[in-house]
Protein backbone atom coordinates (compact mmCIF):
# COMPACT_ATOMS: atom_id res chain seq x y z
CA UNK A 1 0.00 0.00 0.00
CA UNK A 2 1.43 3.36 -1.04
CA UNK A 3 1.83 6.17 1.47
CA UNK A 4 0.20 9.30 0.05
CA UNK A 5 1.74 11.37 2.84
CA UNK A 6 4.30 14.15 2.56
CA UNK A 7 3.95 15.59 6.05
CA UNK A 8 5.94 15.02 9.19
CA UNK A 9 8.48 12.23 9.27
CA UNK A 10 7.20 10.64 6.06
CA UNK A 11 8.86 13.38 4.01
CA UNK A 12 12.24 11.96 5.02
CA UNK A 13 11.78 8.65 3.22
CA UNK A 14 10.63 7.05 6.45
CA UNK A 15 7.53 5.16 7.57
CA UNK A 16 6.35 6.62 10.87
CA UNK A 17 5.12 3.47 12.61
CA UNK A 18 4.22 5.41 15.74
CA UNK A 19 1.95 7.74 13.77
CA UNK A 20 0.24 4.79 12.08
CA UNK A 21 -0.66 3.31 15.45
CA UNK A 22 -1.35 6.68 17.03
CA UNK A 23 0.97 6.16 20.01
CA UNK A 24 3.56 8.58 21.42
CA UNK A 25 7.22 8.27 20.57
CA UNK A 26 9.31 6.54 23.25
CA UNK A 27 6.25 4.70 24.53
CA UNK A 28 6.57 1.19 25.97
CA UNK A 29 5.45 -2.04 24.35
CA UNK A 30 2.47 -2.47 26.68
CA UNK A 31 0.92 0.78 25.45
CA UNK A 32 1.75 -0.11 21.86
CA UNK A 33 0.00 -3.47 22.16
CA UNK A 34 -3.08 -2.01 23.86
CA UNK A 35 -3.46 0.52 21.06
CA UNK A 36 -2.94 -2.13 18.39
CA UNK A 37 -5.67 -4.35 19.84
CA UNK A 38 -8.14 -1.45 19.80
CA UNK A 39 -7.39 -0.69 16.16
CA UNK A 40 -7.48 -4.39 15.27
CA UNK A 41 -10.96 -4.75 16.78
CA UNK A 42 -12.19 -1.91 14.58
CA UNK A 43 -10.52 -3.03 11.33
CA UNK A 44 -10.22 -6.81 11.44
CA UNK A 45 -12.68 -8.58 9.08
CA UNK A 46 -14.11 -10.67 11.93
CA UNK A 47 -15.00 -7.69 14.12
CA UNK A 48 -15.31 -4.79 11.67
CA UNK A 49 -18.72 -3.11 11.85
CA UNK A 50 -18.56 -1.45 8.45
CA UNK A 51 -21.90 -1.65 6.65
CA UNK A 52 -20.85 -1.96 3.03
CA UNK A 53 -18.60 -4.54 1.41
CA UNK A 54 -16.36 -1.76 0.08
CA UNK A 55 -15.83 -0.33 3.57
CA UNK A 56 -15.02 -3.76 4.99
CA UNK A 57 -12.52 -4.34 2.22
CA UNK A 58 -10.98 -0.93 2.84
CA UNK A 59 -10.72 -1.67 6.57
CA UNK A 60 -9.08 -5.01 5.85
CA UNK A 61 -6.53 -3.37 3.57
CA UNK A 62 -5.66 -0.77 6.20
CA UNK A 63 -5.28 -3.48 8.81
CA UNK A 64 -3.12 -5.88 6.79
CA UNK A 65 -1.03 -3.41 4.80
CA UNK A 66 -0.69 -0.53 7.25
CA UNK A 67 -1.42 -1.38 10.88
CA UNK A 68 0.01 -4.90 11.05
CA UNK A 69 3.43 -4.00 9.58
CA UNK A 70 3.71 -1.04 11.96
CA UNK A 71 2.89 -3.22 14.95
CA UNK A 72 5.30 -5.96 13.86
CA UNK A 73 8.08 -3.40 13.61
CA UNK A 74 7.42 -1.80 16.99
CA UNK A 75 6.81 -5.10 18.78
CA UNK A 76 10.51 -5.98 18.45
CA UNK A 77 12.73 -4.27 21.00
CA UNK A 78 15.73 -4.14 18.67
CA UNK A 79 13.65 -2.57 15.91
CA UNK A 80 12.35 0.08 18.32
CA UNK A 81 15.89 0.85 19.49
CA UNK A 82 17.23 1.23 15.97
CA UNK A 83 14.21 3.25 14.91
CA UNK A 84 14.80 5.58 17.86
CA UNK A 85 18.34 6.26 16.61
CA UNK A 86 16.98 7.23 13.21
CA UNK A 87 14.33 9.49 14.75
CA UNK A 88 16.90 11.18 16.99
CA UNK A 89 19.08 12.06 14.01
CA UNK A 90 16.10 13.43 12.10
CA UNK A 91 15.10 15.49 15.14
CA UNK A 92 18.58 17.01 15.37
CA UNK A 93 18.56 17.82 11.68
CA UNK A 94 15.16 19.50 11.81
CA UNK A 95 16.15 21.43 14.95
CA UNK A 96 19.21 22.80 13.14
CA UNK A 97 17.14 23.77 10.09
CA UNK A 98 14.02 25.03 11.82
CA UNK A 99 13.81 28.06 9.53
CA UNK A 100 13.32 25.69 6.57
CA UNK A 101 10.51 23.74 8.26
CA UNK A 102 6.89 24.39 7.30
CA UNK A 103 4.09 23.14 9.55
CA UNK A 104 0.63 22.65 8.06
CA UNK A 105 -1.35 21.22 10.99
CA UNK A 106 -2.70 23.16 13.96
CA UNK A 107 -1.64 20.59 16.63
CA UNK A 108 1.98 20.73 15.45
CA UNK A 109 1.94 24.53 15.48
CA UNK A 110 0.50 24.52 19.01
CA UNK A 111 3.21 22.17 20.27
CA UNK A 112 5.92 24.33 18.76
CA UNK A 113 4.57 27.32 20.69
CA UNK A 114 4.48 25.42 24.00
CA UNK A 115 6.90 26.95 26.48
CA UNK A 116 6.63 24.49 29.36
CA UNK A 117 5.86 20.82 29.98
CA UNK A 118 6.28 19.86 26.33
CA UNK A 119 5.89 16.15 27.11
CA UNK A 120 2.40 16.60 28.60
CA UNK A 121 1.31 18.93 25.81
CA UNK A 122 2.57 16.49 23.18
CA UNK A 123 0.69 13.54 24.64
CA UNK A 124 -2.51 15.52 25.03
CA UNK A 125 -2.43 16.77 21.44
CA UNK A 126 -1.62 13.30 20.11
CA UNK A 127 -4.45 11.74 22.09
CA UNK A 128 -6.91 14.22 20.59
CA UNK A 129 -5.84 13.12 17.11
CA UNK A 130 -5.66 9.40 17.81
CA UNK A 131 -9.06 9.08 19.48
CA UNK A 132 -10.93 9.02 16.15
CA UNK A 133 -8.00 8.09 13.92
CA UNK A 134 -9.70 5.03 12.41
CA UNK A 135 -13.35 6.08 12.66
CA UNK A 136 -13.47 7.65 9.20
CA UNK A 137 -11.57 5.29 6.93
CA UNK A 138 -11.27 7.89 4.19
CA UNK A 139 -9.56 10.26 6.60
CA UNK A 140 -7.04 7.80 8.05
CA UNK A 141 -4.08 9.05 6.03
CA UNK A 142 -4.83 12.67 6.91
CA UNK A 143 -4.83 11.80 10.62
CA UNK A 144 -1.61 9.83 10.32
CA UNK A 145 -0.02 12.80 8.56
CA UNK A 146 -1.03 15.17 11.35
CA UNK A 147 0.26 12.82 14.03
CA UNK A 148 3.53 12.38 12.19
CA UNK A 149 3.97 16.14 11.92
CA UNK A 150 3.31 16.37 15.66
CA UNK A 151 5.95 13.68 16.19
CA UNK A 152 8.42 15.67 14.09
CA UNK A 153 7.92 18.81 16.18
CA UNK A 154 8.29 16.83 19.40
CA UNK A 155 11.58 15.38 18.15
CA UNK A 156 12.72 18.80 17.00
CA UNK A 157 12.13 20.27 20.46
CA UNK A 158 13.58 17.30 22.36
CA UNK A 159 16.70 16.90 20.23
CA UNK A 160 17.23 20.65 20.04
CA UNK A 161 17.35 20.80 23.83
CA UNK A 162 19.71 17.81 23.93
CA UNK A 163 22.06 19.47 21.47
CA UNK A 164 22.20 22.66 23.51
CA UNK A 165 22.86 20.72 26.72
CA UNK A 166 25.63 18.71 25.02
CA UNK A 167 27.28 21.86 23.67
CA UNK A 168 27.18 23.44 27.13
CA UNK A 169 28.66 20.33 28.73
CA UNK A 170 31.44 20.11 26.15
CA UNK A 171 32.22 23.79 26.62
CA UNK A 172 32.44 23.43 30.40
CA UNK A 173 34.53 20.29 30.06
CA UNK A 174 36.93 22.03 27.67
CA UNK A 175 37.38 24.92 30.10
CA UNK A 176 38.07 22.53 32.97
CA UNK A 177 40.59 20.60 30.87
CA UNK A 178 42.42 23.82 29.95
CA UNK A 179 42.71 24.79 33.59
CA UNK A 180 44.06 21.38 34.54
CA UNK A 181 46.57 21.35 31.69
CA UNK A 182 48.05 24.60 32.91
CA UNK A 183 49.09 22.93 36.17
CA UNK A 184 50.57 19.76 34.62
CA UNK A 185 54.02 19.63 33.05
CA UNK A 186 54.50 17.97 29.66
CA UNK A 187 56.38 14.98 31.09
CA UNK A 188 53.43 14.22 33.34
CA UNK A 189 50.92 13.79 30.51
CA UNK A 190 50.34 10.07 29.89
CA UNK A 191 50.51 8.66 26.36
CA UNK A 192 47.15 7.04 25.58
CA UNK A 193 44.94 6.68 22.52
CA UNK A 194 41.56 8.27 22.00
CA UNK A 195 38.72 6.64 23.91
CA UNK A 196 36.97 5.60 20.70
CA UNK A 197 40.02 4.40 18.74
CA UNK A 198 39.75 0.82 19.99
CA UNK A 199 36.02 0.72 19.15
CA UNK A 200 36.70 1.99 15.63
CA UNK A 201 39.52 -0.52 15.09
CA UNK A 202 37.34 -3.42 16.18
CA UNK A 203 34.43 -2.16 14.09
CA UNK A 204 36.62 -1.96 10.99
CA UNK A 205 37.81 -5.53 11.53
CA UNK A 206 34.22 -6.69 11.94
CA UNK A 207 33.18 -4.81 8.81
CA UNK A 208 35.86 -6.63 6.80
CA UNK A 209 34.67 -9.92 8.27
CA UNK A 210 31.06 -9.00 7.33
CA UNK A 211 30.04 -9.20 10.98
CA UNK A 212 27.75 -6.18 10.70
CA UNK A 213 25.86 -6.79 13.93
CA UNK A 214 29.07 -6.50 15.92
CA UNK A 215 30.01 -3.33 14.02
CA UNK A 216 26.77 -1.76 15.19
CA UNK A 217 27.41 -2.77 18.80
CA UNK A 218 30.98 -1.42 18.79
CA UNK A 219 30.03 1.90 17.21
CA UNK A 220 27.03 2.44 19.48
CA UNK A 221 29.41 2.26 22.45
CA UNK A 222 31.83 4.62 20.71
CA UNK A 223 29.10 7.16 20.01
CA UNK A 224 28.31 7.31 23.71
CA UNK A 225 31.77 8.84 24.11
CA UNK A 226 31.84 10.92 20.91
CA UNK A 227 28.27 11.42 19.61
CA UNK A 228 29.34 13.41 16.53
CA UNK A 229 32.41 11.46 15.39
CA UNK A 230 32.38 11.28 11.59
CA UNK A 231 34.21 7.94 11.31
CA UNK A 232 31.81 6.28 13.74
CA UNK A 233 28.74 7.45 11.87
CA UNK A 234 30.29 6.43 8.54
CA UNK A 235 31.09 2.91 9.77
CA UNK A 236 27.64 2.55 11.30
CA UNK A 237 26.11 3.72 8.03
CA UNK A 238 28.11 1.14 6.07
CA UNK A 239 27.03 -1.63 8.44
CA UNK A 240 23.37 -0.74 8.00
CA UNK A 241 23.78 -0.29 4.25
CA UNK A 242 25.26 -3.75 3.82
CA UNK A 243 22.30 -5.17 5.73
CA UNK A 244 19.96 -3.43 3.28
CA UNK A 245 18.71 -1.00 5.95
CA UNK A 246 18.97 1.98 3.64
CA UNK A 247 17.00 4.52 5.68
CA UNK A 248 19.18 4.05 8.75
CA UNK A 249 22.32 4.05 6.63
CA UNK A 250 21.33 7.40 5.16
CA UNK A 251 20.86 8.98 8.58
CA UNK A 252 24.30 8.05 9.83
CA UNK A 253 26.14 8.73 6.59
CA UNK A 254 24.48 12.14 6.40
CA UNK A 255 25.64 12.83 9.93
CA UNK A 256 29.16 11.71 9.01
CA UNK A 257 29.26 13.99 5.96
CA UNK A 258 28.02 16.88 8.06
CA UNK A 259 30.70 16.27 10.71
CA UNK A 260 33.67 15.83 8.35
CA UNK A 261 33.15 15.49 4.59
CA UNK A 262 36.91 15.01 4.01
CA UNK A 263 37.19 11.91 6.21
CA UNK A 264 38.25 9.05 3.86
CA UNK A 265 35.84 6.59 5.47
CA UNK A 266 33.04 9.16 5.16
CA UNK A 267 33.83 9.59 1.46
CA UNK A 268 33.78 5.82 1.00
CA UNK A 269 30.46 5.44 2.83
CA UNK A 270 28.83 8.25 0.86
CA UNK A 271 30.00 6.77 -2.44
CA UNK A 272 28.69 3.30 -1.51
CA UNK A 273 25.34 4.78 -0.47
CA UNK A 274 25.00 6.68 -3.74
CA UNK A 275 25.84 3.56 -5.74
CA UNK A 276 23.29 1.56 -3.76
CA UNK A 277 20.55 4.15 -4.29
CA UNK A 278 21.37 4.51 -7.97
CA UNK A 279 23.42 1.62 -9.42
CA UNK A 280 23.57 3.42 -12.77
CA UNK A 281 25.61 6.34 -11.42
CA UNK A 282 28.91 4.70 -12.30
CA UNK A 283 27.73 3.98 -15.85
CA UNK A 284 26.00 7.29 -16.46
CA UNK A 285 28.55 9.61 -14.88
CA UNK A 286 26.79 12.64 -13.47
CA UNK A 287 23.42 11.77 -14.92
CA UNK A 288 22.40 9.87 -11.79
CA UNK A 289 22.96 12.95 -9.65
CA UNK A 290 20.89 15.05 -12.04
CA UNK A 291 18.07 12.56 -11.77
CA UNK A 292 18.31 12.58 -7.99
CA UNK A 293 18.04 16.35 -7.98
CA UNK A 294 14.50 15.98 -9.29
CA UNK A 295 13.42 14.03 -6.24
CA UNK A 296 11.46 15.54 -3.35
CA UNK A 297 12.79 16.43 0.04
CA UNK A 298 14.94 13.67 1.56
CA UNK A 299 17.65 13.07 4.14
CA UNK A 300 20.26 14.99 2.14
CA UNK A 301 18.14 18.15 1.96
CA UNK A 302 17.30 17.75 5.63
CA UNK A 303 20.90 18.32 6.67
CA UNK A 304 21.98 20.61 3.85
CA UNK A 305 19.16 23.17 3.72
CA UNK A 306 16.79 24.04 0.89
CA UNK A 307 17.18 22.88 -2.64
CA UNK A 308 18.12 25.47 -5.23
Amino acid sequence: MAFPIQQGLFQFDLIDHYAILGVPLKTDFKEIRQRYLKIAYRLHPDTCRAKSHAEKEQAGQLFSKLVNPAYEHLSREQSRTEFSLVLAQIGKGVAQNISNTTLTSEPAQKLLQTNSNVEAAYRKLLQSLAIDQYLNLDGVYAKIAQISELNMVYLMIAEGQTTRKTQTYIGEKAMATTEQTATVSSDQVPNFESGITSYIRRAQDCLKAENYGQVILEIRDALKLEPNDSTCHALLGLAYLRQNQTSMARVHINQAVKANPKDPIVIESKKELEQTLNPNIAMQGGQGKKDNAKDGKNFWTLFNGKKK
